[in-house]
């Protein structure tokens, strides 16, 4: 198993948001998380994501107890073996499309020449080889989203995790993003976990998990 959380709980004061959740992913699985509005979807993406801490519970992510780690040790890992798609899709503005996609390889120590080597690749592969050089604000939403995506992907993560990539798209847009989703695992085995609430992304996944108050159903 790539992801393996055993009895995940957080509470935030006296409100218990997740109780006691289980949780795997097999190496290149697809799985999508559903749920009403306030079940705990994004919480739990963000403890799997190791951006935030449970109030009990253990997690392995690719072998590694990652709850153990100290905070340094903890944003190397996640740098190196996890990507993230949010909504927002959180582009600076003031870099172009490539640099954009270079800033987490830079981050991780990657030379100059190799993180635009790879970053050139990923604009390619997300069909953007020919707008590297524009600013997010001269992109349209759906090309902003590729543009994250290719970023998320920039270190070869282990896992991807997004959080309602299509949420803010059109419908068209949005089926592009979605079969995005599955070229990248069809070409690189990628392992993604998505919270949506779309049933026609999660309808394409390889299992949907449904979490009501805080469980999985």
């Amino acid at each position: 198993m790539i992801i393996k959380a055993t009895g995940i709980e957080k509470s935030f004061g006296d409100l218990k948001v997740l109780r006691g959740v289980d949780f795997s992913v097999s190496e290149s699985e697809v799985v999508s998380i559903m749920g009403a509005s306030g079940a705990g979807k994004s919480t739990l993406l963000q403890i799997l994501g190791t951006l935030m801490t449970p109030s009990a519970g253990s997690l392995e992510i690719d072998g590694e107890d990652v709850l153990s780690m100290g905070e340094k040790a903890l944003s190397a890992f996640r740098n190196r073996r996890i990507g993230f798609v949010f909504q927002q899709h959180h582009l600076l503005p003031e870099f172009n499309a490539l640099e954009n996609v270079m800033i987490p390889a830079l981050i991780g120590g990657r030379s100059s020449r190799e993180a635009r080597s790879e970053a050139e690749r990923l604009l390619g592969e997300v069909g953007l080889s020919e707008r590297w050089n524009h600013k997010p604000n001269q992109l349209s939403g759906g090309e902003q989203q590729r543009v994250a995506i290719a970023r998320a992907l920039v270190n070869s993560p282990a896992i991807l995790f997004a959080d309602e990539p299509s949420g803010n798209l059109d419908s068209r847009t949005k089926e592009e993003i979605h079969s995005l989703f599955f070229d990248l695992r069809k070409k690189t085995g990628q392992t993604i976990v998505i919270v949506t609430h779309d049933s026609g992304l999660a309808a394409l996944c390889d299992r949907t998990c449904v979490l009501k108050d805080g469980q999985f159903l």
